[in-house]
């Protein structure tokens, strides 16, 4: 990963042109993983009414159908040029394998945390923990340096999540669901740092996307078929099995990995803290869940760290203001 993907640089007469525009390409970026972020939010909470489904097999049909869409789509761009381009390269296939392995795993182990311990807190502890393994990642890959302003909003998150899981109890957590939750939230940070290297390295972010779930999508057909899919043939559960596999999975990553042209891995990561915003208020109001005010002050730690992350700032004796996190990847 790299830096010059995503600071802006002066050009043009005093540097506000190109400075601007870069600006603006770094906060568009950051909004693409925002939007992506609100549509993971809501999949804990749908898969609620797939009456009949289990963990494995929501998390199986979602790859599937999603990693077919992003496979589609990067094989009708450009008639598959960007795809070609990256398998090509010997370079990039231990990172699609790695990348590719993290997704299956980052899918069944949070559907199975949602399921033990809820999926406010799974949603929370997932998200919460991953900015902090993805900083880990790039430390012991000397691919990253983190800033203060990083480490302030990574800090924040992970004391949500402490706060959340200590205040929790209402809502089920349980220690076997946290666990899960992690394991989920280290996939996650593992499958980010690998997009986001491909990426930087000047693969499509489109063929990145598609190669890694395409991947992804083969050994979790045998595992659909193991579990028991009697749910997929009712109007309720295709519709949902649809909506998991097309919106939150292909609609979902393609927004990611278009953001990860301008984001660094271990802030987009951190940007994905609005996931656990939505799947809580989603969590209260259409599925009961209840947390209590310490929780709800985890909550309002986590988005008081988000905040800390997105507010620009801006150069010392300069006006061009900076995407904070830059340094970062």
């Amino acid at each position: 990963m790299s830096q010059h993907t995503s600071v802006p640089r002066a050009s043009g007469k005093n540097g506000k042109n190109g400075g601007g525009a870069s600006s603006g390409r770094v906060r568009r970026g950051g909004a693409d993983i925002l939007l992506a972020a609100s549509l993971w939010g809501t999949t804990g909470t749908v898969r609620t009414f797939a009456d009949g489904s289990t963990a494995f097999s929501i998390a199986a049909i979602r790859i599937v159908i999603g990693g077919l869409m992003l496979l589609g789509f990067a094989a009708a761009s450009r008639r598959g040029a960007g795809l070609r381009r990256l398998f090509r390269d010997r370079r990039n296939w231990p990172l699609v394998g790695a990348g590719a392995v993290t997704i299956a795993v980052y899918q069944a182990a949070f559907f199975v945390a949602a399921g033990r311990t809820g999926v406010a807190v799974a949603t929370v502890v997932t998200i919460g923990s991953a900015p902090a393994f993805t900083g880990v990642i790039g430390l012991a890959t000397r691919r990253s340096a983190p800033t203060g302003r990083w480490l302030l909003a990574t800090g924040g998150a992970v004391a949500g999540c402490a706060l959340l899981v200590g205040g929790g109890r209402d809502a089920g957590a349980e220690p076997a669901g946290i666990a899960l939750a992690l394991l989920s939230g280290l996939s996650y940070a593992v499958y980010a740092t690998v997009a986001s290297a491909l990426i930087t390295r000047g693969e499509e972010d489109r063929a990145v996307a598609g190669s890694l779930f395409g991947t992804a999508a083969v050994p979790l057909v045998p595992v659909l078929f193991a579990e028991p899919t009697g749910w997929l043939t009712t109007g309720q559960g295709a519709l949902i099995a649809l909506y998991l596999g097309v919106i939150t999975t292909g609609g979902g990553y393609l927004l990611f990995a278009r953001g990860l042209r301008t984001t660094p891995a271990t802030t987009a990561t951190t940007l994905t803290l609005a996931e656990p915003a939505v799947a809580a208020v989603l969590g209260m109001v259409l599925l009961d869940e209840r947390l209590g005010t310490v929780a709800l002050g985890g909550l309002a730690l986590l988005a008081a760290s988000l905040v800390v992350l997105v507010l620009p700032v801006r150069r010392r004796n300069e006006g061009e203001p900076i995407q904070a996190g830059n340094k970062l990847v």
